[in-house]
């Protein structure tokens, strides 16, 4: 979770009123952020990633001042008629397609701020980026440079320039290669034939997105007049993180002004601070909460909240600020009202009716598998659902169609696991310095694709066990698979010998139920040892115990 420092001076004076710890220690967490830790002069923050917004101080002073009723409303913004231009050459649209820009003239920085700056342009990178693998902020020194600006792409050693923490000039492939930041963030341009390259009118580099900029418009406590460029996959991603830097800057005291973007097939004037319009249902409104509120009402709670209301009735007009990312359906406005209204003022409530709790099925079952793992010297792991789509399949050997999260957090997590077994050797290739024996098991979920679901996708429950020493083998695992089958009453179950890419050839089987295919067990092949960096060997099997429900 993101972090931030909230400094009393600087809060005092964003707010227009002094505050003190105890009491922004106080009012804070009703925005529903959370206290990490508190200081003397300053309160530590953690908030939830879909508050972008609150990557700054600015950010969640605008937001207190509603809160505060110091001032409610729809925060106005001017973003004057600027001259700079920036074309957008056709060679970018298979690397990194969509980049917006702004310019900010008149700021006051000095090192504290800029440090600041830096912050929330890595926390904005990481929430709404995916770690710049969906937008990456370029922030410049736009007296160092002459527009107007080119963004294209050059071959790998066709431009040389001198990155940000480094004194020679480099091109984008030495830099890929040697850069702390081009190695951390290369894979985000792996297959790439070009780069994607920002130049002014002299050919002068102001970045290398996503990667590193320029050294020669880095920002000091003598710039005032800044450029910023938002390269990414998603225009609706780098429009958002725009959108909240200019505020935030606008908030510091800065001049805003228009970029005009000229695409091979248009052209975009941004940033574009223009309010989206929703409508929110009173009725809706007050059955979700259970309170009985008048429009006016919650009219007032959306204005505390910092958004706008046109209209008031039965259905409310609402504008919602440019910098405001994460309102996406009716109910996040809602949760906006209850806010504005404020938990502490809700009254807890008993349920209106009385019902007798009976144990999940699939908890009940899983705690039985969970005591007979357990019973054959097992010992349990929890993983993530989330999982990596190379470790899952990639290594394994294997080829599949996972459930893919559309905007991962981070490559580490980019689909829903649909086997537990590469959990469990992850889990081996993590405690490789542990004792041996290494015997553990999980029960959990996996998620499969499946059309006819609401969802497009199922969750099954599965057991699995792994087990790993100098003698591990087919028949040890074997005896574990079998003995679990027992264990729960199976009959008529049966291990026939197949082939499977991530077991070794003749030391594996397939696990039959009544004629039905419910698992698998054998011994993993050397190659997926050696992918997960494993010295000795594994036994594994696992079952999807879907079965056990149905018969239960």
């Amino acid at each position: 979770m993101p972090t931030l420092v909230l400094k009393v001076k600087r809060m005092s004076e964003l707010l227009g009123r002094e505050i003190t710890v105890e009491e922004l220690e106080r009012v804070v967490p009703w925005l529903g952020v959370d206290i990490e830790n508190v200081g003397s002069d300053y309160v530590k923050i953690e908030y939830n990633p879909n508050r972008p917004d609150f990557s700054s101080q600015e950010g969640v002073a605008r937001a207190l001042r509603g809160f505060m009723e110091i001032e409610t409303g729809l925060p106005r913004y001017n973003v004057e008629s600027g001259s700079v231009v920036l074309k957008v050459d056709p060679s970018v649209r298979p690397i990194r397609p969509w980049i917006v820009c702004g310019v900010v003239r008149g700021l006051k920085l000095d090192e504290e701020r800029i440090v600041e700056i830096i912050e929330m342009e890595e926390a904005l990178d990481w929430a709404i980026g995916r770690n710049r693998a969906i937008s990456s902020i370029g922030l410049h020194n736009l007296d160092a440079v002459k527009p107007p600006f080119k963004y294209h792409a050059v071959l790998p050693d066709e431009i040389r320039f001198v990155p940000l923490d480094m004194e020679t000039e480099m091109t984008p492939r030495e830099i890929l290669n040697v850069h702390p930041k081009g190695i951390t963030y290369r894979h985000i341009l792996e297959g790439a034939e070009r780069y994607p390259i920002i130049t002014d009118r002299e050919g002068n580099v102001l970045s290398f997105p996503p990667i590193i900029n320029g050294v020669l418009t880095r920002i000091t406590e003598n710039t005032r007049n800044l450029f910023i460029d938002l390269t990414g996959t998603r225009l609706e991603a780098v429009s958002a993180a725009l959108n909240i830097l200019v505020t935030t800057f606008a908030d510091m005291g800065g001049r805003l002004e228009s970029v005009t973007v000229e695409y091979p097939d248009k052209t975009l004037i941004v940033p574009n601070l223009s309010p989206s319009r929703w409508t929110l249902s009173v009725k809706n409104t007050n059955k979700l909460l259970g309170l009985k509120l008048k429009p006016e009402q919650i009219a007032r709670c959306l204005e505390k909240m910092r958004l706008g209301v046109e209209h008031v009735g039965k259905e409310l007009s609402v504008l919602v600020p440019a910098y405001r990312y994460d309102i996406m359906h009716e109910v996040d406005l809602i949760e906006e009202v209850a806010i504005g209204y404020g938990y502490f003022n809700l009254e807890p409530t008993l349920p209106s009716t009385v019902t007798i709790a009976l144990e999940n099925p699939i908890q009940k079952l899983s705690n039985k598998v969970r005591m007979i793992m357990i019973g054959f010297g097992f010992t349990e792991v929890i993983s993530s659902t989330l999982a990596n789509y190379k470790e899952h399949f990639e290594y394994m050997m294997v080829k599949g169609d996972p459930v893919r999260i559309l905007n991962p957090v981070s490559a580490e997590y980019d689909i829903l696991r649909s086997s537990l077994i590469p959990c469990l050797l992850k889990v081996l290739s993590n405690n490789k310095h542990e004792a041996f024996p290494q015997i553990i098991f999980e029960v959990g979920d996996i998620v499969v694709p499946d059309d006819d679901a609401e969802t497009g996708a199922k969750r099954l429950l599965h057991l699995a066990g792994v087990m790993t020493h100098s003698e591990a083998g087919f028949t040890e695992i074997k005896s574990v698979a079998e003995g679990v089958l027992r264990e729960m009453g199976v009959k008529n179950y049966t291990f026939k010998a197949t082939d499977h890419p991530s077991f070794i050839p003749g030391r594996c089987a397939e696990v039959r139920v009544n004629g039905n295919t419910i698992g698998i067990v054998g011994e993993i092949h050397p190659k997926v040892l050696n992918n997960f960096e494993l010295e000795y060997p594994v036994g594994a099997f696992e079952y999807d115990l879907q079965f056990l429900l149905e018969r239960d």
